[in-house]
């Protein structure tokens, strides 16, 4: 039995990864082509690797297929509803950061807050005869923080990708979506709300509170764990 640790499949989080975790003394390496979702693991026995897309992740801990799985804080919050009964934060990695956050046109002079957006909406609403739309593929989070919030009167578009452009697309009127640096909100007109923050998200290395452990993989966890600094 191995302690089965899954980790971004391609791309600069899963070099990231590798490279944060042979720095601790654990080497993780993909074998095989760039098309195979085979790796290897060497520095500490017992340990299996799993590549898996970082959006896979959050629901393989939650099924209790993996262990130990490293993908964002948003994924998992996202993805995940009661996700603290479902996984443990074992230590956040200081990579891949960015804020989910929420945008709205620059030319809403007057939109700067939550309370000024909650104000927009129903007028937009009593103008438009439908809700203010905000295209965000963050459905779960977004809402919560909304209700939260008491904003009412608005509707949640799905969006894959490309999320900045469906204000200018006129296919919704805000967005809420992950940036690190906001020069992509700039270049589409668009600005942070003064209180839209979110969610602060980076790379995170996750325990599955579900999954069935051996004696076996209860000792190589320890293992792991004192080899990160996390014991």
């Amino acid at each position: 039995m191995t302690l089965k640790l899954g980790v971004p499949s391609k791309g600069r989080l899963m070099e990231k990864t590798f490279d944060w975790f042979d720095k601790r003394g654990i080497q993780l390496a993909r074998t095989g082509s760039d098309r195979e979702y085979a790796g290897a693991v060497t520095g500490v026995d017992g340990v299996s690797l799993v590549l898996l897309s970082a959006g896979e992740i959050p629901r393989e801990l939650a099924a209790g297929r993996i262990h130990l799985g490293v993908t964002g804080t948003d994924l998992v919050q996202e993805k995940l509803p009661l996700w603290e009964q479902q996984v443990e934060q074992v230590v956040a990695m200081g990579f891949g950061q960015a804020d989910l956050i929420l945008a709205v046109p620059q030319f809403w002079v007057d939109v700067d807050t939550l309370d000024d957006l909650d104000a927009a909406a129903a007028a937009f609403r009593a103008r438009h005869g439908f809700r203010l739309r905000i295209a965000t593929k963050y459905h779960r989070l977004v809402r919560e923080f909304l209700r939260a919030a008491g904003v009412s009167d608005y509707q949640l578009i799905d969006s894959q990708g490309a999320t900045e452009g469906t204000v200018r697309n006129e296919t919704a009127e805000a967005v809420a979506d992950i940036t690190s640096t906001g020069e992509t909100l700039r270049a589409n007109h668009l600005k942070l709300m003064k209180d839209g923050l979110i969610l602060r998200s980076q790379a995170t290395l996750w325990r599955s509170r579900v999954a069935k452990y051996s004696e076996v993989e209860l000792a190589t966890l320890t293992v792991v764990r004192d080899c990160l600094g996390v014991g």
